[in-house]
């Protein structure tokens, strides 16, 4: 693989650096094997600037994994503005892309809303990212902001400066005045989505919609709790059908989730007491970054695909 060759090229030029019982010792296959397992992944695919030239396809799971043949959300659209245009970030899965496209055609039909704020959706090749996210890997995940976007024609320099708004009160037990009634509809809007698997945001928000939902609840089901998630919320999508190298996330438990994001907001407001401490109990290591090594290893094709 292309890839390959470029390391085993440097470990070529490094050997000819390098004291003669040192190269009689390494190969540059050996070399190259060393470099693929030692630098992170997340180095690789960082600074690729584009989709790799193959056919769409997630490999790995959301959290470990990359992306073939991604496209790129326009910078901007009819009813959306990709933000944060510094980053990259603006690239997905087909399916992320016309998901993106559907719900923002839904939110610019609210009152007050002219579309969507799109901010990270994955690299032009998925895989880890130098900064943020730990998901994000397969072009699979979106993160929508919650700031109702009252114009489209904002430069790449104010994407830059503009921030979202927080929704959230007393750490997330509660919505503030900010929440509104668009903001409820966007969310169920996306949940509906068969396309969709699962949808993070903060606690307060979920117990919210728990507590005005007066229909159908079932798609409160993919709507989960979680840590910070108050200025935009993350989206979630299902494998694409026929993605063979594409890990499921498990489906949320049966029911609507209500009880259990109750139960985030109780924790908030009083705290569990901290669970004692094993001293016996081995110290938890230290994540380390993944490798290319660490990732299904179609993931060096798309890194070295043209």
């Amino acid at each position: 693989m292309r890839f390959m060759r470029h390391i085993t090229l440097a470990a070529l030029l490094l050997a000819a650096c390098a004291p003669a019982q040192d190269s009689q010792r390494t190969t540059p296959a050996a070399f190259a094997n060393k470099a693929a397992s030692s630098v992170p992944a997340k180095q690789l695919f960082g600074v690729k600037r584009s989709a790799s030239a193959q056919r769409p396809a997630p490999f790995g799971s959301y959290a470990k994994g990359c992306v073939a043949g991604a496209a790129q959300l326009p910078e901007t659209g009819p009813t959306w503005q990709a933000m944060r245009l510094s980053r990259n970030r603006n690239w997905g899965h087909p399916e992320t892309i016309d998901f993106i496209r559907d719900l923002s055609r839904s939110a610019a039909r609210m009152p007050g809303w002219q579309g969507l704020y799109v901010g990270d959706i994955s690299q032009p090749r998925g895989g880890p990212m130098l900064s943020g996210h730990r998901s994000h890997q397969i072009g699979l995940d979106a993160d929508i902001w919650m700031l109702p976007p009252e114009r489209l024609d904002l430069s790449r320099q104010e994407r830059e400066n503009i921030s979202s708004i927080s929704l959230r009160r007393a750490n997330g037990a509660y919505v503030n005045s900010n929440w509104s009634a668009q903001h409820h509809a966007l969310l169920k809007a996306a949940a509906e989505d068969p396309r969709v698997a699962r949808i993070f945001v903060f606690p307060g928000a979920k117990v919210k919609m728990c507590e005005t939902e007066t229909g159908d609840r079932s798609y409160l089901r993919k709507i989960r709790p979680w840590w910070g998630h108050h200025y935009h919320f993350h989206v979630r999508l299902n494998c694409p059908r026929g993605a063979r190298g594409c890990v499921e996330q498990a489906p949320p438990p049966p029911g609507d989730g209500c009880a259990d994001a109750r139960q985030w907001v109780a924790d908030i407001l009083d705290p569990p007491p901290p669970k004692p401490v094993d001293p016996n109990a081995p110290k938890p290591k230290p994540r380390r970054d993944y490798t290319l090594t660490d990732l299904p290893q179609q993931c060096a094709a798309v890194l070295s695909s043209d």
